[in-house]
């Protein structure tokens, strides 16, 4: 009997490369062996494999006894016995030098012989014969199935975004288990709220969420992704997915009668071709948040039993996988919801700056978190700016947020200079981390160990005070000029305790542009902060460069051309968000630029007396010339009777000198200086008492009215609104 000759390539890795196959040398080594064959046979390479051994020719052109249509012992990956017809086929010898791109290296060289197997008995009994008959189909299937489930329970529930749950869902059942498969959700699971408990198919609504289909099957009119499905009426079929259990279509072709809906929307529901399918409900904690379908058209077997449990094994952990996304969503939104309105409006405009605010959660999962900013008015006006990080992300984060936002704040009205307010901050904090330690409160455990970083500017002064708490210092970019980092020096984290906050007072040009941000925007978690700095700072000044050229080419282009005013701060910041941010980022962000103005000196007036109060009635002679010069004659007997009660307390209560000044805004801004530290404290006066009425009435004339220490004493201020034009008008 002659040697059977190999078909295709000679070397063992390309013959070896699909089906059950084991390559033997001349002594029946196992030199290689496909998956298949290794589940089948328990012959390990590099050893003697025992059942195929005597399956070898005993010459170089004989046959073994056996010969080539021997049949030899096997197990199935379950552990059941099954026969395996043998072929075994010469494989062309390969010399050490020979070349081949196909060829596996750890396959030595010489004559070597290929056995084919296939199983002749399959896992449940029945007769194979040959190659492809049913027995082998029926395992075959059998892999498929638990290949399926392996990869169900690999892949889902990875993702945190529904609708990527859907589409992983579908990708997974198409081709191998279906050659189309759909899964419609109800509106509000995609939403991430709970959809309700409804009894019957008639009130469910659902909309399509993903779906997936091979090229042999036809569904063009079938509903797509995005679209509404019809309402299905109450019957048989439907009731046993409004109890959570599949139902299985052995013929697809009676499904359209079944359905109980109209003809012409049959189509939307049933794809042409399809021969048999299987609808399961997406069922998790006693809710249903949609169903899953899949349908068979190329794949020539009908679904049976197995495979409605099977999927029905895969759509219940898909079910927790879309519940867990759902509950995600809702939090996730809940967060950025919560966060967005504790935020200031992302742009204002003040008679100190213009200001933009934007916020970026975190990205991969990780979402909201507790990276904060604010624009706090503040009186004389001056404005705070103030960005801050909280530790951790979620709702706790966020709370611990709006906590410590509220409490700055709160200090902010107190006109406490940056290194006082943070350090009264501090102090909270730790009062927070000590409730907390102690189970006295529940409350945010994030405010420990949180950044903040607080500045005020004065347009009048035109400088800006700020400090510290462990966070990255501003940047400023004056007009012309290059972005530079402000040499702030850092104070520990929010919660240390005991260390102070020093504060760094520097000049600012009139149109400069400040920015302050989070770490995130320029490191993230585990980056490069000083990388990231420096991508910052060049960055602002191609933003910068840019916008002084739009200005420029505007302004040469003439008043018809365009605004003139460059690009906004809100362009800026979206071109550094977009440059020095990931598509994902993987720490939330905040940054928050402003654009400085500066009041006029002659909106300005201010004036210095003695200790002496003969000099208060030249104060009032003053202040009346400078109104009558603003036009603002109908503000005189009310400012000039505030000024004369608050000039006289000082001179009186403080000793001088004293000083007065006047400052022409939105409002009209009065303000009296004195070297005493001392609170004045408004009280109402007996009748009997010759004193003590003054503050009381600058309260009641003035629209309002505070006091603020400084580094020489105090300054109590009052506003007043005008009816002439504003600052920012003229």
């Amino acid at each position: 009997m002659r040697e059977p000759e190999s078909r295709g390539p000679s070397p063992a890795s390309a013959s070896v490369s699909g089906g059950a196959a084991v390559v033997l040398d001349g002594q029946g080594v196992v030199v290689a062996r496909t998956a298949m064959a290794a589940a089948l046979l328990d012959c390990l390479p590099g050893h003697v494999c025992d059942p195929l051994l005597a399956l070898l020719p005993r010459s170089g052109s004989e046959p073994g006894p056996a010969g080539a249509s021997a049949t030899v012992s096997g197990r199935d990956q379950a552990g059941r016995k099954v026969s395996l017809a043998c072929e075994v086929v010469r494989l062309a010898a390969r010399a050490p030098g020979d070349a081949d791109a196909n060829a596996d290296a750890d396959v030595p060289t010489g004559r070597q012989w290929l056995v084919l197997l296939t199983p002749v008995e399959g896992p449940a009994g029945t007769a194979a014969g040959t190659a492809g008959g049913a027995g082998e189909r029926e395992w075959d299937a059998e892999r498929s199935r638990r290949a399926l489930a392996q990869a169900a329970a690999a892949s889902i529930g990875a993702s945190l975004d529904v609708a990527e749950t859907a589409e992983m869902l579908v990708n997974l059942l198409v081709p191998d288990f279906a050659d189309l498969a759909t899964v419609d959700l109800a509106d509000p699971v995609l939403v991430g709220d709970e959809p309700a408990h409804l009894d019957v198919s008639s009130d469910v609504r659902l909309r399509r969420a993903a779906a997936a289909q091979s090229p042999d099957i036809s569904a063009e009119d079938l509903l797509p992704v995005g679209e509404v499905l019809p309402p299905v009426p109450e019957s048989g079929l439907m009731r046993p997915l409004m109890e959570g259990r599949p139902v299985l279509a052995s013929d697809a072709s009676v499904l359209g009668a079944t359905l109980g809906v109209d003809p012409g929307q049959v189509p939307l529901f049933v794809p042409r071709g399809a021969h048999s399918s299987v609808a399961v409900p997406l069922f998790a904690r006693g809710l249903i948040l949609g169903c899953v379908t899949v349908w068979r058209s190329r794949l020539p077997s009908p679904y049976g039993e197995e495979d409605a449990a099977l999927l029905g094994d895969v759509v219940s952990r898909a079910a927790l996988g879309v519940d867990n996304a759902r509950r995600y969503t809702r939090e996730h939104r809940s967060a950025v919801a919560l966060q967005r309105s504790l935020l200031p409006r992302s742009a204002l405009d003040m008679t100190a700056a213009q200001t933009v605010g934007v916020y970026r959660p975190a990205g991969g999962g990780v979402g909201v978190g507790g990276d904060w900013f604010d624009v706090i008015p503040l009186p004389s006006s001056r404005v705070a700016f103030v960005v801050g990080d909280v530790v951790g992300h979620g709702l706790d984060a966020t709370a611990a947020m709006a906590r410590l936002r509220t409490a700055v704040r709160t200090l902010a009205d107190l006109d406490l200079d940056p290194g006082e307010l943070l350090t009264h901050l501090d102090d909270l904090v730790l009062g927070l981390s000590g409730e907390q330690m102690a189970g006295d409160s529940r409350s945010e455990p994030a405010v420990l160990g949180a950044t903040c970083l607080y500045a005020v500017y004065d347009p009048v002064t035109r400088k800006c005070a700020v400090a510290s708490a462990g966070h990255p210092p501003p940047v400023v970019v004056p007009p012309g000029e290059e972005p530079a980092f402000v040499n702030v020096v850092p104070g520990p984290p929010l919660g240390v305790g005991g260390m102070p906050f020093e504060v760094t007072e520097f000049g600012v040009q009139p149109a400069s542009m400040l920015a302050f941000f989070t770490d995130g925007l320029v490191g993230g978690r585990g980056g490069d902060i000083e990388e990231g700095m420096e991508k910052l700072r060049s960055s602002l000044a191609e933003a910068e460069a840019e916008a002084e050229a739009e200005t420029k080419a505007e302004a040469e282009a003439g008043p018809d051309a365009g605004s003139g005013s460059g690009r906004s701060l809100d362009e800026i910041s979206r071109s550094l968000i977009d440059t020095l941010l990931p598509r994902e980022p993987a720490d939330d962000v905040a940054l928050l630029l402003a654009r400085t103005h500066a009041i006029p000196s002659d909106r300005v007036a201010e004036w210095e007396f003695e200790a002496d109060l003969s000099l208060v009635g030249r104060a009032r002679e003053l202040v009346v010339g400078r109104l009558s010069e603003w036009e603002l004659d109908e503000l005189g007997f009310v400012t000039e009777l505030v000024a004369s009660e608050l000039v006289t307390n000082a001179i009186r209560y403080a000793g001088g000198p004293v000083r007065l000044r006047l400052i022409r805004d939105r409002v009209l801004v009065l303000e009296v200086s004195d070297p005493s530290s001392t609170q004045p404290r408004l009280r109402r006066a007996r009748e009997t008492d010759e004193g003590g009425r003054g503050l009381f009435l600058v309260a009641q004339l003035a629209d309002r009215w505070g006091s603020r220490f400084t580094g020489t004493g105090k300054t109590i201020w009052t506003e007043q609104a005008m009816d002439g034009p504003a600052l920012g008008n003229l």
